[in-house]
């Protein structure tokens, strides 16, 4: 069975296939030549992509769906872990592999379908299987689910080299911003529309549509994808062994206190968002809200992210992304303050309302890839505990969790603030 999936899998990988050997100028040319298209095709990537990942929203729509299956808080738990920690997790497991291609869009487009849009299909499936067998259902959807998200991971740290590759690092942050206004606010219609579908059919016909929506537009956004023309770089990392790469891992956090001091922030992040996913079902079990209000809550969590990403997209190709993560986290904990406080379900249209990019920042392109796995799989790792330290919180009271969650974003404010120093000016102007 090896011997054939290996030749199959260089196929896909285009492995055997010669990369080009050019100058830093004549990279940098190519770059700029194929700017608008890859700004254009990415730009659709991402509208379709979120419109799609609208209707199986996980902070709203996914939890609502389980919560028809099961009365148990465990599956929202487990499927809060998948939705924070399956994308992050992988990354470092590739890195090594990743950082010696010379060409990522291989990895993002031919084995991305199969790990991360087909899976989305299965949700279909299990709402169809819903209504006779809602065992069965939970079961294809948390598999389905776990499948998208870690297929997706094992692909993320190829994707994000090869976006900065097609982009600049001081129009990052534009496409970013652009691609991100116009995906969510999409987005903001699916969510309109899913407000209609779960209003209109009853369960779990609502859900099968809101699914199969889904999984077209992700499918779509993946043809933008395969579009992309990527510049090609030839790489000159050593080939190590995964033995001899783990070992050399340490050594960049040691070497590299500004990164170091980072990673403790943003761990810090992802612990705060031990609430998220259970900010819609704390809504609809204190005010017994309908089906139909959490589609608006999707909504307002998209009109938040719009204007969000647009204003901070340009704001950090000026002032850095490190802001921008501030600005996150203080609106998370403020959020979360609110979902503890709120006397009303109304109040939850205010809660629902960067970290990839400043990575990238950190390193010389070369170690890219290894940077990126580095804070993204940690990042992973205090998101699969974060999901299970809320269920907990939850089960004692919501306004603990919520309480928890904000105090944790608090802290993570003030160390990203006055603690971490912007890598972009920072490399420019070390330290001593």
């Amino acid at each position: 069975m090896g011997t054939f999936l290996i030749p199959v899998l260089r196929r896909l990988l285009e492995l055997d296939r010669p990369a080009p050997i050019i100058s830093e100028a004549e990279f940098a040319a190519e770059v700029e030549r194929q700017y608008r298209w890859n700004f254009a095709v990415n730009l659709g990537d991402v509208t379709a992509f979120f419109f799609g990942l609208s209707f199986m929203s996980s902070a709203t729509i996914v939890p609502l769906f389980i919560s028809k299956l099961t009365a148990s808080p465990l599956p929202i738990g487990l499927a809060a872990v998948i939705a924070q920690s399956a994308w992050f997790l992988p990354q470092l497991f590739t890195s090594n592999r990743v950082e010696r291609l010379a060409r990522k869009k291989p990895v993002v487009v031919n084995l991305g379908i199969f790990m991360e849009r087909l899976p989305i299909w299965g949700l279909v499936l299990a709402a169809l299987a819903a209504g006779q067998s809602p065992l069965l259902a939970l079961v294809l959807f948390l598999v389905a689910y776990a499948w998208h998200g870690l297929g997706a991971g094992i692909v993320a740290t190829a994707w994000q080299d090869l976006i900065a590759r097609c982009f600049p690092v001081d129009r990052r942050g534009r496409f970013f911003g652009v691609s991100m206004f116009m995906g969510t606010g999409m987005g903001t219609a699916g969510a309109a529309i899913s407000t209609q579908l779960l209003n209109a059919f009853p369960f779990p016909t609502n859900f099968v549509y809101t699914f199969l929506i889904a999984a077209i537009f992700i499918s779509l956004s993946w043809y933008f994808l395969a579009l992309t023309r990527e510049p090609i770089q030839q790489t000159y990392a050593p080939r190590q062994s995964e033995r001899e790469y783990w070992a050399q891992l340490p050594e960049i956090p040691r070497r590299d206190p500004n990164f170091r001091r980072f990673m403790i922030a943003r761990l810090l992040m992802a612990l705060g968002g031990m609430g998220t996913g259970f900010i819609t079902v704390s809504a609809v079990q204190r005010w017994n809200i309908p089906d139909s209000v959490v589609g608006t809550y999707t909504a307002a969590l998209l009109i938040g992210q719009t204007l969000g990403n647009l204003v901070f997209g340009f704001l950090a190709d000026r002032k850095g992304h490190k802001l921008s993560l501030e600005l996150g986290a203080s609106a998370a904990c403020t959020a979360l303050i609110i979902a503890w406080l709120a006397p009303s379900s109304d109040w939850y249209y205010a809660v629902i309302v960067s970290g990839v990019l400043v990575v990238m920042e950190f390193s010389e392109p070369s170690r890219r890839p290894t940077y990126v796995g580095i804070a993204n799989t940690g990042t992973g790792l205090a998101s699969v505990a974060a999901p299970l330290i809320g269920a907990a919180l939850a089960s004692v009271s919501y306004g603990l969790l919520f309480a928890a969650g904000a105090a944790i974003n608090l802290l993570t404010v003030i160390l990203m603030r006055w603690w971490v120093k912007e890598p972009r000016w920072a490399s420019r102007h070390p330290s001593p």
